[in-house]
């Protein structure tokens, strides 16, 4: 098991955000995590990057209790996430957005970096070719000088992707990764996403409102709905589960893949 949460609860003041939600996420799957607006999606993410500490249960990744980490040393026991709004350094370039996050692979001392040793020179070197190489394979190549303020919507969902795979994560955490996208680019994320764990070897867990794209390149799918889980299983069988239909999508006929 890579990652596990056990009956985890969130409250803030009178509201129960999270109320004993149980997930098991196995290496090398795509998982989604779907539900209604405000069903507490962006609220779990947060307690398992560390963002917020559970109230009750507990986060387990890679065999660690990680319920009282914050949010770096999630980051570097090796799980990634982006964001459902858009977080980059908007006046700086995609080639440094990226390398900004690798920070932690370089091994150079403060002395080095003023006085532009030769080690300094290597890591720089270093990091620059894993961010281009992460450009490359997210749709962005050619565009590594281009501002992120001034890419597309599409593309700066990509970027954010990028920049959370610099540190080489076991688990990436996408949040509402199509959000603003058309059905072209997302057919396009879909692939990115198969990409990141056939070639990257990353487990992927996916919140997201594009239902077709969730039917598509989800292994498995946990539903919650006012902070509780009401469904969890394979694509064939949350798309024609009443409780799921009835609570996220209103409607009680099968969803079309």
């Amino acid at each position: 098991m890579l990652l596990q949460l056990d009956a985890v609860h969130k409250i803030f003041g009178g509201l129960h955000a999270v109320k004993g939600v149980t997930v098991q996420v196995e290496p090398g799957e795509i998982f989604g995590l779907i539900g209604p607006n405000g069903a507490g999606k962006t609220t779990i993410f947060n307690v398992i990057t560390g963002v917020y500490r559970p109230d009750r249960g507990r986060v387990l990744f890679d065999g660690h209790d990680i319920s009282g980490w914050g949010p770096a040393q999630v980051a570097a026991g090796g799980i990634g996430r982006t964001f459902q709004n858009i977080r980059l350094f908007r006046s700086m370039t995609a080639e440094q957005n990226v390398m900004v996050a690798g920070h932690r692979l370089h091994d150079v001392s403060l002395l080095g970096v003023l006085l532009r040793t030769a080690q300094q020179s290597r890591c720089e070197h270093a990091l620059r070719r894993r961010a281009h190489e992460l450009l490359e394979a997210l749709g962005l190549r050619g565009q590594e000088q281009d501002m992120a303020s001034s890419l597309p919507y599409g593309l700066q969902r990509r970027l954010e992707i990028a920049r959370a795979l610099m540190l080489a994560p076991k688990l990436l955490l996408l949040d509402e990764p199509a959000a603003g996208m058309n059905s072209q680019e997302a057919r396009e994320l879909e692939k990115q996403i198969r990409w990141l764990r056939d070639e990257l070897k990353v487990t992927v867990v996916l919140v997201e409102h594009n239902m077709s794209l969730v039917m598509s390149v989800c292994e498995r799918i946990h539903v919650v709905d006012h902070g509780e889980t009401i469904a969890d299983g394979p694509p064939s069988a949350i798309k024609n589960d009443p409780k799921v239909l009835a609570a996220y999508l209103g409607q009680e006929e099968p969803v079309q893949a």
